[in-house]
């Protein structure tokens, strides 16, 4: 049995046998008063059946004594808005040029429908939840992103993306009220610029920010793979910062997992003890992560 099969079934007879209060504390004083800052999207957010699942599992987290933060994506349902609409969208090197037009439906989807899904869904599990945007008590303060890339040339142009921003200055202390509360926030990507405008954020990128301006003890990223496999297509349980450019550099983390890699590691540099890259297409996912000794997924510290 591989590494993460094992970690998983283990996991999975921890939840099943922990009958008692008493054999889950280790786990759980491990995470007391510690922020846990979730990066929620793909098929997880897509399954009703996971998606409660998810809820319980952020009331749980709470009721433990630990700070879940959830920060949610949104692309897919985006992406249907604009059909409906009759807009069309562009993509650079897979990111979406956002016109003015354009991101007005992206605010209205992502802190509108997403987030209040999100919100009432952890309401009727029995939390608490408070749906903000990053425009919420100044929560993040963005500046436009700039997009470059080499032409076949090999000269290097710059990509206009329209309104979209990467986090500039992220101010936790709104999110610093809620933690002696029973209250769960959720977070949708959007932040103001300088002049008032509206930027959309990449959710992961967002998350990231968030997890070190909180000096969050885990950003557990949610994706729709089991972690950061190796060439035999095996889990890599744990990954050092300084290990990621030379597997970059082999081939082997590739594709759409570099910016997720890239993102964890930049938290991690910048305060996270450690951040964790999931499948969120498994129930209880966060659960194993932060209450079992072995986790899932990988471990980027």
């Amino acid at each position: 049995m591989s590494t993460s099969k094992h970690n998983t079934a283990s996991a999975r007879r921890f939840l099943a046998t922990a009958q008692t209060i008493t054999e889950a504390l280790p786990y759980m004083r491990r995470y007391a008063g510690k922020t846990v800052v979730v990066k929620y999207g793909g098929h997880a957010m897509g399954d009703q059946a996971l998606a409660e699942t998810f809820a319980r599992d952020m009331v749980l987290l709470k009721q433990v004594g630990v700070n879940p933060v959830v920060v949610h994506g949104g692309g897919p349902q985006i992406g249907r808005m604009l059909e409906r609409l009759r807009i069309q969208s562009t993509f650079v090197d897979g990111l979406r040029v956002t016109d003015a037009e354009t991101v007005d439906i992206v605010e209205m989807v992502l802190a509108g429908a997403i987030n209040k899904q999100i919100v009432t869904a952890i309401q009727n599990v029995g939390g608490l939840a408070v749906g903000l945007s990053g425009k919420d008590g100044g929560l993040i303060k963005a500046k436009k992103l700039v997009h470059r890339r080499q032409t076949d040339s090999l000269i290097e142009e710059q990509i206009d993306l329209g309104f979209v921003g990467e986090p500039d200055v992220i101010d936790p202390s709104i999110l610093a009220t809620f933690e002696d509360s029973r209250i769960i926030p959720v977070i949708a990507p959007i932040g103001a610029g300088p002049n008032g405008e509206t930027f959309n954020i990449n959710a992961d990128t967002a998350a990231g920010a968030v997890a070190a301006a909180t000096n969050a003890a885990r950003l557990l990223m949610l994706t729709d793979v089991e972690g950061v496999l190796d060439k035999n297509k095996e889990l890599i349980p744990v990954l050092e910062v300084d290990q990621i450019e030379g597997l970059r550099a082999d081939g082997t983390i590739s594709g759409g997992m570099i910016p997720k890699v890239e993102t964890c590691a930049k938290a991690v540099r910048d305060g996270v003890k450690a951040a964790v890259i999931l499948d969120g297409r498994i129930e209880h996912i966060c659960l194993l992560e932060i209450f079992t000794e072995h986790g899932a997924g990988t471990l980027i510290r």
